[in-house]
């Protein structure tokens, strides 16, 4: 939400603050609980996805209004253009992140529970278990890890995409990125002044 508020009002549809709010109120009572466990109500499940599905789309509508002014506006301000660029591929890469945390075997209640369900996405500690301690289960800073690697790459590093809803998270995220930062951040370096 805070990387919204900062881009520059050219790349917010409507009121800035809509999406924030939009955000923060449903968050805020999913967030009061400490754990989410597998007893969890389908309907908070769905809650989550819908909140990252809308940021989602706020980050790739304002991704395109960076393209489009830049292509068809008389663009001068290269350092305020990288700002803006940076601003749209972080929250990519912190979206997807949740993206793949929410959809791997169900998400994170479901992961929590004892019935095994088959991997959206295979780390390499689950090809290798000899190499990870003993039970592990991938965390959020796994998930988050396997986004920052394909937004920087366009291609995953370590972990792969093993579903048709996984590979095409990392498509689009990939996507986004390669769009935000060889589009936009090369026209921005050879406007800066």
């Amino acid at each position: 939400m805070g990387l919204y508020v900062i881009l520059p009002n050219r790349l917010v549809v409507g009121p800035r603050w809509i999406l924030p709010v939009l955000v923060a109120l449903p968050l805020l009572p999913l967030s009061a609980r400490r754990h989410r466990h597998p007893d969890e109500s389908p309907h908070i499940h769905r809650i989550t996805l819908s909140l990252i599905g809308l940021v989602t789309v706020a980050n790739v509508t304002s991704m395109a209004l960076l393209v489009h002014h830049l292509l068809s506006a008389q663009v001068t301000q290269g350092r305020n253009l990288i700002y803006a660029a940076v601003s749209v591929w972080l929250t990519n890469v912190i979206v997807y992140g949740l993206w793949f945390w929410e959809i791997d075997r169900g998400g994170p209640h479901l992961r929590a529970g004892r019935t095994e369900r088959l991997p959206d996405i295979q780390f390499p500690q689950m090809e290798n278990p000899q190499y990870a301690p003993k039970g592990w289960r991938p965390r959020f800073t796994d998930f988050l890890y396997t986004s920052f690697a394909n937004g920087t790459s366009f291609a995953p590093a370590d972990a792969m995409p093993l579903t048709l809803l996984a590979k095409t998270l990392f498509l689009t995220e990939s996507l986004v990125s390669l769009v935000t930062i060889a589009v936009v951040a090369a026209r921005a370096v050879n406007i800066l002044k």
